[in-house]
C-alpha cells in the first residue's frame, strides 16, 4: 500500500502524519457533504491504492489514496464529510483544520448537481480558507433525470474558480477533474471573491485583517481568521496556538486588534449568536444567487417520484410496516441463503482438520498438544469461521444496497422521533441497524453521533439488538421448538418471520434502556442535527459486493477469528481437565445450575454464555460438547438430532424461550467490548456495557419463567 512505504518526505497534519513517495507528490483534499458521491469519486480515482486512519485525539476516520496522471502524482485525502466548516462537530473540525493548517496543493469540493444551492455553502467556506479549490459538481446524470440544468461555465465565472462536472460512477468523466488538477498551478483566478457581510461586521474584519495579515505573512487567510477570531471559536483558537505558535495571539497588536473589534460589534448590539446568524445569512444568501444565475429547473416537479416514494418510505402509517417488512425480507434471504454455504465451508474446514490430525500423528506429537492446537483452537476456529462468513457475506452487502440506494436515512428519520422521545439522538437507528450485522461495527459507527453524551447512549445499548454471530443459535432454537413445518422454505420464512419479533423486542428494549440511561446516568437534552434524505439511486451491486465483503465482512471475521483460537483453548482445557471425577466444565456448570434454574436455563447453557464471550457463534456448540460429555466442541447439523438431545437434558419450550432472550440480552463479546474501550476512552463505560445487558437479561428471564411456571 503505497502509503505507508518508507518515502522521501511527510508531512504531519494536525496530529496525523502523510507520508509521500515521491517529493513531487501532491496533497490534494477531497471535501463534500454527505451522499454527493465524494466516496466514489475517491474509490474511482485512488482504486484500491487506499488506507485508513484516525486524526490524532479523534473519533474520525480519514482515507488516503494514491492517483497518478501523465503529469502529477497525487495523495487524495479523503475528509470527513460535513455541511459546514464552523466545526460544530469532531467531523466538521477535521475538515477545517486539514483545509486552513494542512496547505493541500489543492481542495477539491465535491457537489450535487441536483441540489447544488445548500452545496454551495460549504464550497463558499472553503474558498474563504484556501485560495486553491476546484469544484467538482457530480450527478450530472440525476440532475439531467430531473431536468436540472447547469451553466458550469458561468459558475466557474462567478466563482472564478475551477468547475467541472462528472458522474463519477462513469470513471472515464472523472478525467476533466484530473486534468484541472494538473493544470491547478496554472490557473489564473481573476479575483478573490469575498463573501458579503453585513456592514457593521465588514467594518469590524477590516479593523483586525491588516493586523492579521502582517502578523502571519500570508500563511493563514487573514480575512477568515479575523471573522474566526471574532467567533472566539475555543477549538479553532487551540489550533492556532499549534500552528502560529502561542505568541500569536498574545501580540500587543493582535490582541488589541481583537478587543477593539470586539467593542466595535459589541457597541452595535452584535453577540456572538448574532454574528454566526449574519455569517450563515450571508452564505444563504450569496449561494442562493449563484444558483439563481447558473442553474435552471425546467420542471418544478423534477423530484416527484422522490417524493411519492418518500410518502409511503417515512410516512407515518407505512413507514413502520415497510421498515418490519424489509427487515423481514433480509433475514429470510440471510437465513435461507446462508445454510449451504455454512454447510460446504464447514465441510471444508474440517476435512483439513482431519488432514492436521493425520501430520500431528505422523509426527508422534502428544495427545495433549494435538488436543489444545487441533481439536481446541482450530476447531472452534473453524466453527466460527464456517458460522460466520456466509450469513456476514449475505446480510453487509444486503444492509450495503439499502444504504446505496438511500433508504437507511429513511430509517433513522422514521425513528428519530421514538429515539427524540427517549432523549436520543436519531442517527442512533443507523447504528442500530449497523449491530445487527455485528455490534463492534456498530459501535465504531456511533462516531457519526456527535453529542458525547448521547453517543454513549448509543454504544451502551447497541449490544440489545443480535449480531450475525446470535442469528444462528436463535434461529435453530426457534426452528426446533416453534416451526414444526417439514418444507424447509416454508420453514425459512417461518423462522424469519418469529427472529423479526424477536428483533422488534430487541429494539423496544433499546428505545427503553436509552430512556432510562438518559433519566439517570447520561441525563441530558437531546440534541438537533442535519439529516438528509439522498434521491434514491439504483445501487452499484458489483461495487457493493467488493466493499462489504472487504470493508465490512472479513475485517469483523477477522477480529473475531482472533478472539476465537485462544477461546478454543480455553475451552478444550475446561472439558479435559479434570477436578476429581469430574471436568471444570462440569464442575462450573454444577455450581452455577441453581443460579440458572431461576433464570429458566441451566448450569451448562449458562456456562456456554459464559464460554461464548469470545464469540457467541460457539454457545450451542458448547452445549452440545457438554450435554454429550465429549472433550471437544461439536454440534449436531440434525436439528432433529438437536432437539432430542436437549429435550432428553430437560429442555421445555419455557427454557427455549429463556434461552434465546438471554441470548438476546446478555453481556457483549470480547470484540464489542474491547471496541467500546477503545471508543469511550475509558474502561468504566466497557463494564457499564457489560452489566447493563447482563442484569437487564437476567431480570426478564427470571420475571418469564416465574410467569410461565404459573400456567405449567
Amino acid at each position: 500500500m503505497g502509503l505507508t512505504k518508507s518515502s522521501t518526505g511527510a508531512k504531519a497534519i494536525s496530529g496525523f502524519e502523510i507520508k509521500k513517495q515521491t517529493s513531487g507528490d501532491k496533497i490534494i483534499a477531497l471535501a463534500g457533504n454527505p451522499n454527493v458521491g465524494k466516496s466514489t469519486v475517491f474509490n474511482a480515482l485512488t482504486g484500491l491504492n487506499q488506507h485508513t486512519g484516525n486524526w490524532a485525539g479523534k473519533t474520525v476516520t480519514n482515507a488516503l489514496g494514491r492517483c497518478e496522471t501523465n503529469k502529477n502524482s497525487y495523495i487524495m485525502v479523503d475528509i470527513p464529510g460535513t455541511y459546514s466548516l464552523m466545526a460544530h462537530s469532531a467531523e466538521e473540525e477535521v475538515a477545517r483544520n486539514f483545509i486552513c493548517f494542512a496547505n493541500p496543493d489543492a481542495v477539491v469540493v465535491v457537489c450535487d448537481a441536483t441540489c447544488l444551492e445548500r452545496n454551495l455553502n460549504l464550497v463558499l467556506q472553503t474558498m474563504e480558507i484556501s485560495s486553491k479549490v476546484i469544484v467538482c459538481v457530480n450527478l450530472l446524470d440525476e440532475a439531467k433525470r430531473k431536468n436540472i440544468k447547469i451553466d458550469l461555465s458561468a459558475l466557474e465565472e462567478k466563482l472564478n474558480v475551477p468547475v467541472v462536472g462528472v458522474t463519477a460512477r462513469k470513471k472515464k468523466t472523472l478525467k476533466k477533474l484530473t486534468d484541472a488538477m494538473d493544470s491547478m498551478e496554472d490557473y489564473k483566478r481573476k479575483e478573490t471573491l469575498n463573501l458579503k457581510y453585513p456592514d457593521i461586521l465588514e467594518q469590524a474584519i477590516s479593523m483586525l485583517e491588516p493586523i492579521i495579515k502582517a502578523e502571519t505573512d500570508g500563511k493563514i487567510s487573514s480575512r477568515w481568521l479575523a471573522l474566526k477570531l471574532l467567533d472566539n471559536d475555543e477549538s479553532l483558537i487551540n489550533e492556532i496556538n499549534m500552528y502560529l505558535g502561542d505568541e500569536f495571539l498574545k501580540k500587543e497588536s493582535v490582541a488589541e486588534a481583537i478587543d477593539k473589534a470586539n467593542e466595535f460589534l459589541k457597541d452595535n448590539g452584535i453577540d456572538r449568536d448574532t454574528l454566526n446568524d449574519m455569517v450563515v445569512s450571508a452564505l444563504m444568501k450569496n449561494a442562493e444567487e449563484i444558483c439563481n444565475r447558473t442553474v435552471t429547473y425546467e420542471s418544478g416537479k423534477y423530484s416527484k417520484s422522490d417524493r411519492n416514494l418518500d410518502k409511503i418510505l417515512t410516512g407515518k402509517l407505512i413507514g413502520y410496516p415497510v421498515m418490519i417488512a424489509l427487515l423481514l425480507l433480509v433475514f429470510w434471504l440471510t437465513i435461507s441463503g446462508a445454510n449451504y454455504p455454512s454447510e460446504i465451508l464447514s465441510r471444508i474446514l474440517f476435512a483439513f482438520q482431519d488432514k492436521l490430525t493425520e501430520l500431528f500423528t505422523a509426527l508422534n506429537t502428544p495427545e495433549w498438544l494435538h488436543g489444545i492446537l487441533v481439536l481446541g483452537m482450530y476447531r472452534v476456529l473453524a466453527w466460527v469461521i464456517s458460522v460466520m462468513l456466509p450469513p456476514m457475506a449475505i446480510f453487509f452487502p444486503l444492509f450495503t444496497l439499502l444504504e446505496d440506494a438511500g433508504y437507511l436515512p429513511r430509517i433513522a428519520y422514521n425513528l428519530d422521533n421514538a429515539f427524540k422521545k427517549c432523549s436520543a439522538c436519531g442517527k442512533q437507528a443507523l447504528t442500530m441497524c449497523m449491530g445487527f450485522g455485528c455490534n463492534a461495527a456498530g459501535i465504531v459507527g456511533c462516531r457519526i453521533i456527535d453529542s458525547p453524551r448521547e453517543r454513549l447512549i448509543a454504544m451502551l445499548t447497541n449490544n440489545f439488538v443480535p449480531c450475525n454471530g446470535r442469528f444462528p443459535s436463535i434461529i435453530a432454537i426457534i426452528s426446533m421448538f416453534f416451526v414444526t413445518t417439514a418444507n424447509s422454505k416454508t420453514a425459512s420464512f417461518f423462522s424469519a418471520l418469529i427472529l423479526t419479533g424477536v428483533i422488534v423486542f430487541g429494539v423496544f428494549m433499546t428505545l427503553l434502556m436509552s430512556k432510562l440511561l438518559s433519566k439517570t446516568l447520561l441525563k441530558g437534552v437531546p440534541s438537533s442535527f442535519t439529516l438528509e434524505l439522498p434521491p434514491y439511486r439504483m445501487p452499484q451491486v458489483g461495487k457493493v459486493i467488493v466493499r462489504s465483503v472487504f470493508d465490512r465482512t472479513l475485517f469483523v471475521l477477522g477480529r473475531a477469528a482472533c478472539i476465537a483460537a485462544p477461546a478454543g483453548l480455553i475451552i478444550w482445557l475446561m472439558a479435559n481437565v479434570h477436578a476429581g471425577e469430574i471436568t471444570l466444565l462440569a464442575k462450573c456448570a454444577g455450581f452455577l445450575d441453581p443460579f440458572a434454574r431461576l433464570l429458566g436455563l441451566d448450569g451448562i447453557i449458562l456456562m456456554a454464555f459464559i464460554l461464548g464471550i469470545p464469540a457467541n457463534e460457539i454457545v450451542v456448540p458448547i452445549m452440545v460438547m457438554a450435554y454429550m460429555a465429549q472433550g471437544t466442541i461439536t454440534e449436531l447439523n440434525d436439528l432433529n438430532l438437536l432437539k432430542s438431545l436437549f429435550v432428553e437434558n430437560g429442555w421445555t419450550w419455557v427454557t427455549a424461550v429463556s434461552t434465546i432472550l438471554f441470548s438476546l440480552i446478555h453481556w457483549p463479546c470480547s470484540t464489542t467490548l474491547m471496541s467500546i474501550k477503545k471508543e469511550s476512552g475509558s474502561i468504566k463505560w466497557a463494564i457499564a456495557a457489560f452489566l447493563i445487558p447482563t442484569v437487564s437479561g437476567m431480570i426478564i428471564c427470571f420475571a418469564f419463567t416465574q410467569i410461565a411456571n404459573l400456567f405449567i
